[in-house]
């Protein structure tokens, strides 16, 4: 893959990654860093599709085709997106997605040709932000991963202050920790910007549709259901029970709101 140059398309860079970026000249003589991805398909022919897309949308591309070369590129390369493909030579998509949880934050999002809602769920919970199923336009690809670069991750936080105390939950947004109880919480980047999307505004019922915009921005597409599916793996995480939750309720009907602690 060959990076952009003197008068490509260069996009600011989205979120604070100074150790990665890849310093680019526009037309205009602006330097920008430019966002570096990670594709991983065994499909070589989808897999170079996919990359020229994404170098087009402004991103330094990397491409590996079976699970341990993804895990080798994730380490060296410190993507700031994965596409990762489900099934995959050597291990799957999922492993090397919890492999990569362990030393990176980096989006991630699946590729699966399966429908089932397992691969959904299970993808997510190993720390995924996001899934496509095959088959899919690379356009439509792009759009939701335009979509999900604009995430305000913790812009939703701007006028909050430094630490939120709900009960017995502790959420220190300088230092992006979660603690129940006195024990810290491991917690995806993902459920962190949801549990603060609901503690900003402990008063407040949110609509999946308010935390979708909250969390992943007013340009994601995509089935609200992920909302449901990161709630589940949240409330285990600060082990809530869902029937008599103390941190987050269940709005029937409407959304989910903060509870007590």
């Amino acid at each position: 893959m060959v990076p952009l140059t003197d008068g490509d398309l260069c996009l600011p860079r989205l979120h604070l990654r100074s150790e990665r970026g890849v310093p680019v000249k526009c037309a205009k003589g602006v330097i920008v860093d430019l966002l570096s991805a990670l594709v991983v398909d065994d499909e070589v022919a989808l897999a170079s599709v996919v990359g020229s897309y994404l170098e087009r949308s402004g991103y330094n591309v990397v491409i590996a085709h079976d699970g341990p070369a993804a895990v080798d590129l994730a380490r060296t390369a410190l993507p700031d997106l994965i596409v990762l493909d489900l099934m995959l030579p050597g291990f799957d998509g999922l492993e090397v997605c919890r492999q990569v949880r362990q030393f990176s934050d980096c989006y991630i999002i699946m590729l699966t040709a399966r429908e089932d809602e397992v691969d959904k769920v299970l993808g997510l919970s190993m720390g995924a932000d996001d899934y496509v199923v095959k088959p899919f336009s690379p356009r439509e690809l792009i759009a939701r991963v335009a979509a999900m670069m604009r995430r305000p991750r913790l812009s939703v936080l701007a006028e909050a202050k430094d630490t939120i105390s709900i009960g017995s939950l502790s959420i220190n947004l300088d230092a992006v920790t979660v603690q129940v109880d006195g024990h810290e919480v491991d917690l995806t980047r993902t459920e962190f910007d949801l549990l603060c999307a609901l503690a900003t505004r402990p008063k407040s019922a949110l609509s999946r549709g308010q935390i979708i915009e909250a969390v992943w921005g007013l340009g994601w597409i995509g089935d609200h259901h992920v909302v449901d599916v990161h709630i589940g793996h949240l409330r285990r995480k600060l082990n809530d029970d869902a029937a008599s939750p103390r941190f987050i309720r269940t709005i029937r009907g409407h959304g989910y709101a903060m509870g007590s602690g």
